[in-house]
């Protein structure tokens, strides 16, 4: 169950976002003896709005600060929650802040603060709110390379001693159907875990184009999603959802990866450096093989899911099967409650009783394993998960400012360059 085992799974099943309700908030000693808990959002995007308005709907919560690369996002993120939560949102103009070192605002400013910025400056931010002994949600995927990630397991283990909650969105892990479906595994059902075969096949994600006047780092953060410093690509950013839930069924990430992938159908000057296709084949330490597929392209099959092989049969999210195919279990439940409103329910229960939470680890280890399959589908060869954690080379720009070199560069013709597999190299 793991970040789970702590608490009391019944209780969370049955008592959904009723269980932040009832818990006497004025148990928050960090909250200066007030009831009251002050939140910040560091990244002011759709995932930070979204997150945002699922903490705010926690009892005894108050938005203080927020702060966004760009200006006009923050402002816009701070008119939208003063209109959605207006007695909940006490934030003056002097607790907005911009640019690449408007995280240190914000993150001082409060309590408890939200990182839903672009992956890429997830380390960064983490760090610095652990040093400043800030409790904290951060959005997935923690990194976009092996450097990042090493940077976040330091900062959990800060958090650790510091005592700190930490919530992770991977928000499967605070989902009934997942948690019941791993239950009944555990319990033998079907048998051991043989085999796994997830999948995020989508048409694609929102395209920014480029507006006259922009510099390249501006450029590029503003459309983020096609540059791997900042998203990780696709295989990091969305699949890692679907590779978690083998991670976490598993009891911990693969020890190697191969497979292949490139980028056939979205090519184009706004479409960055990312693939638009990969598939991987993971091997876990027991000889256990993970097939995971994602994919970006129009007009293709989409599926989005995880099935999870076993020795009698086969587990989907909420329903297990038997060899024959014929429904062995299934999950029932009348409880409605988002897993994305869950995680913050717990987040907050865990600081008010002062009890251990700290998804972090999976977090990072789920993300590396994603970013151990783009290292294997960039590179075309078999990578260990050890030597692309401890070798895995930095693609984060040297500096941040809004005229600095973010590293990606297009050619003459507009087109930025992709990784070719038996070319790139991944690693020192």
């Amino acid at each position: 169950m793991s970040d789970l085992q702590d608490t009391n799974r019944r209780a969370i099943l049955k008592t959904g976002a009723a269980a932040a309700a009832t818990l006497p908030i004025a148990g928050f000693a960090q909250a200066g003896g007030s009831d009251e808990i002050k939140v910040a959002t560091v990244g002011c995007g759709g995932r930070g709005r979204g997150a945002t308005a699922q903490t705010l709907n926690v009892p005894g919560t108050k938005l203080v600060a927020v702060a966004d690369a760009f200006r006009d996002r923050a402002e816009e993120a701070v008119s939208s929650f003063r209109q959605q939560y207006a007695d909940k949102v006490d934030i003056s103009a002097d607790r907005i802040f911009d640019g690449f070192d408007g995280f240190r605002g914000a993150i001082d400013a409060a309590d408890v603060v939200i990182l839903t910025t672009t992956p890429g400056f997830r380390p960064q931010h983490f760090e610095y709110a652990v040093q400043q002994g800030k409790h904290v949600f951060m959005e997935k995927p923690v990194a976009t390379d092996a450097p990042g990630i090493r940077k976040v397991l330091e900062a959990a283990k800060k958090a650790d001693e510091k005592g700190l909650k930490v919530v992770c969105g991977l928000q499967r892990h605070y989902q009934p159907s997942y948690i019941e479906t791993l239950a009944k595994l555990k319990e033998g059902i079907v048998g051991d875990i043989n085999y796994g075969q997830v999948y995020w096949n989508s048409s694609g994600v929102w395209v920014r184009p480029r507006v006259e006047g922009m510099t390249e780092m501006e450029y590029q953060m503003r459309n983020w999603y096609y540059f791997n410093w900042l998203c990780g690509d696709h295989i990091v950013e969305q699949h890692v959802h679907n590779i978690d839930v083998m991670n976490w069924f598993k009891g911990g990430p693969p020890v190697k990866a191969q497979g292949m992938g490139g980028r056939q159908v979205r090519v184009g000057k706004d479409y960055g450096e990312i693939f638009d296709h990969h598939y991987v084949e993971f091997t876990y330490a027991d000889g256990t093989v993970l097939n995971s597929q994602c994919r970006h392209q129009k007009g293709a099959l989409n599926r989005v899911t995880e099935i999870i092989g076993c020795q009698g049969g086969k587990a989907y999210p909420g329903r297990i099967v038997d060899a024959a195919g014929k429904t062995v279990w299934r999950h029932r439940s009348k409880d409605k409650t988002s897993p994305y409103q869950i995680e913050h329910n717990e987040l907050y229960r865990h600081i008010r009783e002062n009890k251990p939470i700290n998804n972090a680890y999976y977090t990072a280890a789920s993300t590396m394993t994603a970013i151990l399959g783009r290292m294997a589908t960039n590179s075309g060869q078999e990578i260990k998960y050890a030597d692309a954690l401890a070798k895995g080379l930095s693609i984060m720009p040297k500096s941040f400012a809004w005229d600095a070199d973010p590293g990606p560069k297009p050619g003459k013709d507009g087109l930025y360059p992709c990784a070719i597999p038996g070319k790139t190299k991944v690693m020192s």
